[in-house]
C-alpha cells in the first residue's frame, strides 16, 4: 500500500508519494489549492500534484491511501465536493493547520503560527490537536501575505484622499495599480495569492506606512500568541513564508523552535495512521 500526502494553500500544492516505512517515492507541485474559494481548480491543482508525484512509479492514484490538508479544509460542504472528483482508494481532508500541526510539531506539545498567504494557529497537547483561526481572507487570516497586501493597498487609497500621510511606498503602489480606480479594480478580481504578493513590500521595507502596517500585524499576532499560551511558556514554531519575520519580531517572548516537518510530512503521517490506525485524536470542531 502506497500513500499520498498533499499540502493544498492560497500560493500552492504540494504533493508527496510514500511506502508504509515512510521512504518517499515521488513529490510532485502545481497552482493553488485553497477549496472554499476555488474548489474546481483546488481540484485541478491536487490531481496535478499527485500525477506528477506518480510519475516513474508504476502506481496508479486509485492505489493510493490519501489524506489531504488544504486551505478551507474545515468547510464540510467544499471537503464533500472535492472527495467527489478524487479518484483515490481512501481519502480524508482536512484543513491545511492540521497537517501543518502534525508535520511541524511532531509529537510533542506545542503551538503553530503558520503564516502564509492566509494564516492559521493549531495548539497541540498531549497528542491532541486544535485548529483556531484560519477563517479565510474575508473574515480572518490576520496576519497573513493576503491582509497585509490588502491592508497596504486600502492605507494608498486612504492616503490618495488624504486621510493618511503619504509616503514613498504609497506613491509606488498607487502609480503601479493606475491610482484609485486601479486598485479597485484589481481588487475586484485579485484572490489572496495576488494580495499576498505585496506583503514583501512591507516586510521588507522601511517606509513609514509599511513600518506601521507591520508593527499592527506583529501586535496582533502576541496577543493571540498570549492567549493561546494560557499563562504557560509552550513552544512556538513558526512557518510560512512570513513566519520568520514574525519570529524574529517576537523573539524572547516565547520558546521558539524550527519545524520538525513539512505540512506534506504531516500529511503523509496522517494517511499512514489512516491505513491501519484509529484516526489521529482532534478536537470534535475540527473532524
Amino acid at each position: 500500500m502506497l500513500f499520498l500526502g498533499i499540502d493544498g494553500g492560497g500560493s500552492g500544492c504540494r504533493a508527496a508519494v510514500a511506502d508504509a516505512s515512510g521512504r518517499i517515492l515521488g513529490r510532485g507541485s502545481a497552482g493553488p489549492a485553497n477549496i472554499n474559494t476555488d474548489l474546481g481548480g483546488a481540484a485541478a491543482s491536487i490531481l496535478a500534484a499527485t500525477e506528477e508525484a506518480l510519475r516513474g512509479t508504476g502506481v496508479e492514484a486509485p492505489e493510493l491511501t490519501a489524506v489531504l490538508g488544504l486551505a478551507g479544509g474545515t468547510i464540510s460542504a467544499a471537503a464533500e465536493g472535492l472527495a467527489a472528483r478524487l479518484p483515490f482508494h481512501q481519502v480524508r481532508i482536512v484543513n491545511d493547520a492540521i497537517t501543518a500541526a502534525r508535520g511541524a510539531l511532531g509529537p510533542a506539545d506545542g503551538i503553530l503560527a503558520a503564516m502564509g498567504t492566509g494564516s492559521v494557529f493549531a495548539v497541540q497537547e498531549a497528542g491532541a490537536l486544535r485548529q483556531l483561526g484560519g477563517r479565510g481572507f474575508l473574515m480572518g487570516d490576520e496576519g497573513s501575505g493576503a491582509v497585509l497586501g490588502r491592508s497596504l493597498l486600502a492605507r494608498a487609497m486612504r492616503a490618495a484622499d488624504g486621510f493618511e500621510p503619504m509616503t514613498p511606498l504609497l506613491e509606488e503602489v498607487l502609480s503601479e495599480h493606475g491610482g484609485i480606480e486601479g486598485i479597485i479594480g484589481f481588487g475586484n478580481r485579485a484572490r489572496p495569492a495576488d494580495f499576498a504578493r505585496l506583503a514583501p513590500r512591507i516586510t521588507a521595507s522601511d517606509d513609514p506606512a509599511a513600518r506601521s502596517l507591520f508593527d499592527a500585524a506583529v501586535d496582533e499576532l502576541r496577543r493571540a500568541i498570549a492567549i493561546l499560551q494560557q499563562g504557560r511558556s509552550m513552544d512556538i514554531v513558526f512557518t510560512g513564508g512570513l513566519g520568520p519575520h514574525y519570529a524574529a519580531r517576537l523573539a524572547g517572548l516565547w520558546p521558539q523552535r524550527p519545524a520538525a516537518g513539512t505540512g506534506v510530512d504531516g500529511a503523509l503521517a496522517m494517511a499512514r495512521e489512516l491505513a491501519r490506525l484509529p484516526a489521529p485524536q482532534l478536537d470534535p470542531a475540527q473532524e
